[in-house]
């Protein structure tokens, strides 16, 4: 089997784009990165989502983050916005530079393992505004990699798939439900408890469950 390294966060979006993977017969080498995020909630859930799905092998990988903060997701010193995405405004919970220090990572151990193919859960539709889920980073990202390692040079050029990036939240979850996601395995919100809990009110939560509602399918989450 063709080897993939799939960023794998917990989420509804990198489980599905797991279950993508595999469905399109890569043996997938999946990669979590503890950041110092507010919810570890979501790593348990990407154990259990790796393990679930059928995954090579997972990884996680600290980067500390919470050195730098600027962030929602990194301080707690910055609250949880609840009211709802707002057009044309970035909300405090992007993570400076996070996407592309996780698709770096992503791409050093595809190096070593002599993988050509990376999949990453983006989504430019139904998400909160962050600069780095947008198509032209993703371009700019696969041109970066081939620019930028021996493998690329020596002419084993690195692919990044991004099959969510122009779909709907309903979308996703009906690709995924198709490809036997168990959804109330994953974790997308901001803050859940230890227990994996969602809050119901943070950005993540109220796309999520929209995207449920319009899927008419119901909601695995458990809230708290």
């Amino acid at each position: 089997m063709t080897k993939a390294v799939v960023l794998l966060s917990g989420g509804l979006d990198s489980a599905t784009v797991l279950a993508k993977a595999r469905a399109d017969g890569y043996a997938c080498h999946c990669l979590s990165v503890d950041y110092g995020q507010r919810s570890q909630a979501e790593l348990d859930a990407a154990r259990k989502v790796a393990k679930a799905l059928g995954a090579a092998e997972h990884r996680v990988v600290a980067l500390d983050l919470q050195a730098f903060g600027g962030s929602a997701l990194t301080d707690r010193a910055i609250a949880i916005p609840t009211g709802g995405p707002k057009a044309g405004v970035i909300p405090v919970t992007y993570v400076p530079a996070r996407n592309t220090l996780f698709l770096a990572l992503a791409l050093a151990w595809s190096e070593v393992l002599g993988a050509q193919d990376l999949f990453f859960g983006a989504n430019s539709v139904d998400y909160s505004g962050y600069p780095d889920c947008r198509p032209e980073f993703m371009q700019a990202f696969e041109t970066l990699a081939n620019l930028a390692t021996r493998a690329g040079i020596e002419g084993r050029r690195t692919r990044l798939h991004t099959p969510l990036l122009r779909l709907g939240k309903h979308d996703i979850i009906g690709l995924g439900v198709q490809l036997g996601v168990d959804y109330a395995m994953t974790v997308s919100c901001y803050q859940a408890s230890d227990l994996g809990e969602a809050c119901g009110q943070c950005d993540a939560c109220r796309l999520r469950r929209a995207g449920f509602v319009a899927a008419g399918i119901a909601d695995p989450t458990r809230y708290r």
